[in-house]
């Protein structure tokens, strides 16, 4: 594949964006559409891996590629949550043309999601079984779920790396290639499930197999479009070094954010647990309700990054003035997408669900879902731009702890005190956006302050400010 093409004259790369300088709103759009088609195929593909498990190797191989999904995630996301750091401080020195410092930036990123990743492999496969076994993981089910998530995490240096280098990317405003890139693994990933399950017949060890060759080839490509990269960001694998201030930045910027993802999934598994409290039919519609959110959520996810990224850059060239029209750019974009998407798969709840159950006592507790959680999905929407402008500027602890006081502990407390007055599904999922209200109000009066800090330290430095 060809990466480099013959740029337009005054620009270093096609494909990066200047976020500092001209009109926000079309930039954003053109940074958001990619990343939100990124997401949606990336879970088709996922849902690909679950139909031809279930489909062509049975319900207890389909079991065990599903029953791993939140464990790994668990695993993962401290480390995952490091390429936000990468994504802050890349957009930052990329901004500030601080050539040297994105440079050690890049190479300090690389060899962390390398060696990251073989560390993940030593804790995957040691902790699989008896995480597995700890979550009464069916004995039906455990050998080939320790079996499918061994596999998987041989594959966390090359997951790490795509992760990284996708996140460089999108700093620079470069969400396209990755979306390309993302495509042709995808594409190979499902003809690999049908190849491994179906002609070779190695059923969930195929699943895990063409996983890890996907991810490997997504990896490859993205470091292949970074070492031939004429820019700042290009990455000389002679060099690969890891800077200790770098490191120590990344890590103060992107633990906090693993450790809010890692806090949503246990506030999610004590709401799965109370949903559980209504019966079967009801866990299935939810379940079905919830996979159309993911789509509704990854649409507006890329308004969160576009916010992450564009604020990096313009915090890292000292225009605090483009940084308020940056977040009312998002928060109008992520409003207008969630609203349209967000009821729109209410009002196509039945055909929709019907994709995934012809019963119609699921397909109706599935719409009650749709309704409650999908409908106001914008409001988590707003929450995320505003998360992702804080972190932006350096920001990470205070959103984090915002967004785990108001997004969890509210909902725990919900389910405990307020809940059994009146213990019905509306009653349960109600808490999603009354949480997601109270948090983003709470996080307007918080983005307000730790701009008002930051322009005053660029003050205090000399730095050339626009306000």
């Amino acid at each position: 594949m060809k990466f480099q093409m013959k740029l337009p004259k005054g620009r270093s790369n096609a494909f990066e964006i200047n976020m500092t300088e001209g009109p926000l709103l079309g930039k954003i759009v053109r940074f958001a559409i990619p990343l939100a088609l990124s997401g949606v195929l990336q879970l088709l593909f996922n849902a690909a891996d679950m139909v031809v498990a279930g489909r062509f190797a049975g319900p207890q191989a389909l079991a065990a590629v599903g029953s791993t999904g939140a464990l790994i995630q668990l695993i993962i996301n401290l480390f995952i949550g490091l390429s936000v750091g990468v994504n802050v401080l890349v957009a930052r020195y990329f901004g500030g043309g601080q050539n040297g410092e994105l440079r050690e930036t890049v190479h300090t990123a690389v060899l962390t999601a390398v060696v990251g990743g073989v560390f993940l492999i030593a804790v995957g496969v040691a902790l699989s079984r008896p995480l597995l076994t700890l979550m009464a993981t069916p004995a039906d089910v455990i050998d080939q779920s320790v079996l499918y998530m061994r596999i998987y995490f041989c594959g966390m240096p090359v997951m790490m790396l795509y992760n990284y280098g996708s996140a460089i990317l999108r700093a620079v405003g470069d969400t396209q290639r990755p979306l390309y890139f993302l495509l042709i693994a995808g594409v190979v990933n499902v003809v690999l499930n049908l190849f491994f399950v179906i002609v070779v017949g190695i059923g969930v060890a195929g699943v895990a197999i063409a996983t890890v060759v996907s991810q490997a080839i997504s990896a490859v490509l993205v470091l292949l479009c970074l070492v031939k990269s004429d820019s700042a960001y290009r990455v000389d694998l002679k060099a690969l070094k890891i800077y200790k201030n770098k490191l120590i930045a990344m890590i103060r910027i992107g633990v906090p954010a693993g450790i809010q993802g890692a806090t949503f999934s246990i506030s999610n598994v004590l709401i799965q647990s109370t949903v559980n409290s209504f019966g079967s039919i009801a866990m299935a519609g939810s379940t079905a309700g919830g996979n159309i959110e993911g789509f509704v959520f990854t649409m507006m996810d890329a308004f969160n990054q576009a916010a992450l990224s564009f604020t990096g850059q313009n915090y890292g060239a000292r225009k605090f003035d483009r940084i308020n029209k940056v977040v009312r750019n998002c928060l109008l974009l992520v409003t207008g997408v969630g609203l349209f998407a967000g009821v729109g798969a209410y009002l196509l709840g039945r055909p929709l669900l019907s994709i995934y159950t012809n019963d119609p006592e699921v397909i109706e507790w599935g719409l009650q879902r749709l309704l409650l959680v999908c409908a106001p999905y914008f409001t988590c929407g707003i929450m995320n731009v505003l998360v992702g402008a804080m972190r932006g500027m350096g920001s990470s602890i205070p959103p984090m702890i915002i967004s785990i006081f108001g997004v969890c502990v509210l909902r725990v407390l919900w389910i405990w005190f307020v809940f059994p007055f009146n213990p019905t599904f509306f009653m349960l999922f109600i808490s999603y956006p009354a949480s997601w209200v109270a948090t983003f109000l709470i996080e307007a009066v918080c983005f307000a302050i730790i701009k008002k800090k930051a322009m005053e330290k660029a003050r205090l430095d000399r730095a050339p400010v626009n306000d």
